[in-house]
């Protein structure tokens, strides 16, 4: 396989429900071939609650519909993996936290992709602080604000 192949990004977004500001698929390209360390085969899904909330119980055990879950499939030799995104919870956490939705869906997909490579927040502090220090990395190569800063 030649170099160019290894950087390809397939990207599939398929959107499951209906909402007012979803980002369109140029847009969730950008976003996740910004945060691909290599090549991969991406789905993003956009859910409703019911959904989302299904998934989240299902495979963290958690009852309730969340902004995004990662299901990373393969690493090796690209990126094989899911994200699956709730617009109505990205919608009421931009507004509960003065962002634009632009930029909310940016930093989830962000999120989620680093989260497809290997990337977790929940195994230490050294581990969240290093995420979040990439992902504030990316989102300014974005173009957007640190997505932890709280100021507006």
């Amino acid at each position: 396989m030649d170099r160019k192949a290894n950087r390809r990004l397939d990207l599939s977004v398929q959107y499951a429900c209906h909402a007012e500001g979803l980002p369109l698929r140029a847009e969730f390209r950008r976003w996740a071939r910004a945060a691909l360390a290599g090549g991969g085969q991406i789905t993003i899904r956009l859910v409703n609650v019911e959904e989302g909330r299904e998934l989240n119980r299902e495979y963290r055990h958690k009852d309730y519909a969340t902004n995004v879950l990662s299901f990373p499939y393969d690493t090796e030799p690209r990126l094989l993996g899911d994200l699956v995104i709730c617009p109505e919870v990205v919608v009421r956490e931009a507004v509960e936290q003065g962002k634009t939705l632009e930029s909310h869906y940016a930093h989830l997909v962000v999120h989620g992709m680093l989260h497809l490579q290997g990337y977790d927040h929940e195994t230490g502090e050294q581990d969240a602080l290093a995420m979040e220090n990439e992902e504030t990395r990316i989102m300014a190569a974005l173009g957007y604000p640190d997505p932890y800063n709280n100021e507006v």
